[in-house]
């Protein structure tokens, strides 16, 4: 699993359950659960392969429910050279104007947290 260590205060995910379909088409969701006690419902909102897919996280549950209402991801698919490029991002929606300008700082780890599970990703599709 590509998302299975700790990052600063982003903990790795213990399993995903509860998926209806394939993951395949809009609408579909499923429940990340993370060590420690962290849920999340998981939506996808928009499959065209093989360019991109989006999904929300919502009902959030753990750390990161005190600061965050809403999180739209996307990774994103391109052909360079030989390979292609993959990246991956995420729009926070913060809770309320108090957690609002904590959001930056939760950003920058966010983004070493992305750069972690692309270089897992590219090991395991690579290597």
């Amino acid at each position: 699993m590509i998302c299975s260590q700790w990052y600063g205060v982003i903990p790795p995910i213990k399993e995903v359950r509860d998926q209806t379909g394939d993951w395949d088409a809009a609408g579909q969701t499923r429940v990340i659960a993370m060590v420690g006690g962290g849920l999340v419902r998981e939506t996808l909102t928009n499959v065209d392969p093989p360019r991109s897919f989006s999904y929300t996280l919502t009902d959030i549950k753990g750390p990161l429910a005190p600061l965050v209402s809403l999180v739209e991801g996307q990774w994103s698919f391109a052909p360079a050279g030989t390979g292609t490029r993959v990246a991956w991002q995420w729009t926070l929606h913060p809770k309320s104007g108090v957690s609002a300008p904590l959001l930056p700082l939760f950003g920058r780890m966010w983004k070493g947290y992305a750069r972690i599970v692309l270089e897992k990703l590219a090991d395991q599709l690579v290597g």
